[in-house]
């Protein structure tokens, strides 16, 4: 009688079997093309923070993304619409809590106030930097050049109510509103590019003590 003798991983002509690996559900499971590109913009956003979008390439968005290049060059035309993207999104959550903070504030000044604090901060370095990317990258692209456009006369809208309010209110003296908006928005401007290029040294405090400035000089209210 003869006796079968098992299979050996080990015997001649035959391979062990490859552990079967187990697979994650989100590989499994395909995830509508807007979700990819959502979760490859959003991945970019903290690269170009740190290191500026000119400093970022498609395979660094897709390691951050943790997908293949293939897959960031299927969803998007290229590295820059990635870029684009990812900077319109930063910028505009950045200004929606902004506005969200105003709109809370008990007075126009306050939410005046709110929005000076809220621009300089320890932390504010890294929008500012993503701030100065968003409007350069709007002279290679006519179209984000209009939304760069739509997203700064929203901000000057903003600085506009405040004041409006706080005249309606009796803290602000009579001025031109619109007037006051460009104003404050250049110096703002101005101090957060002098703030990244520490060319003069400039502080967040001194930063914000000359907006504060601003509002005093311009919008005060004559006392008695």
């Amino acid at each position: 009688m003869t006796t079968s003798v098992p299979d050996r991983p080990d015997r001649p002509g035959r391979r062990p079997k490859a552990p079967r690996r187990a697979v994650a559900a989100s590989e499994r499971t395909r995830q509508p093309t807007e979700v990819r590109r959502r979760l490859i913009v959003e991945a970019a956003v903290p690269l170009i923070v740190e290191r500026g979008s000119a400093a970022v390439g498609v395979r660094d968005v897709a390691a951050a993304a943790g997908v293949s290049v293939g897959t960031v060059t299927y969803h998007f035309d290229s590295v820059q619409e990635v870029l684009s993207e990812a900077m319109v999104l930063h910028i505009e959550r950045y200004y929606a809590a902004l506005s969200e903070a105003a709109d809370r504030a008990t007075s126009g000044a306050e939410g005046l106030r709110l929005l000076i604090d809220a621009l300089f901060t320890d932390d504010t370095d890294r929008h500012w930097r993503m701030w100065f990317d968003y409007w350069h990258a709007g002279d290679r692209d006519q179209a984000f050049a209009r939304g760069q456009a739509e997203r700064y006369a929203s901000w000057h809208g903003e600085i506009r109510s405040l004041v409006e309010r706080g005249v309606a209110e009796g803290d602000f003296r009579t001025v031109d509103p619109a007037d006051f908006a460009v104003r404050f928005a250049a110096l703002a401007d101005g101090l957060a590019l002098q703030r990244l290029r520490q060319a003069p040294p400039l502080t967040t405090e001194a930063a914000r003590a000359h907006l504060y400035r601003l509002v005093e000089v311009e919008l005060a209210a004559a006392a008695g």
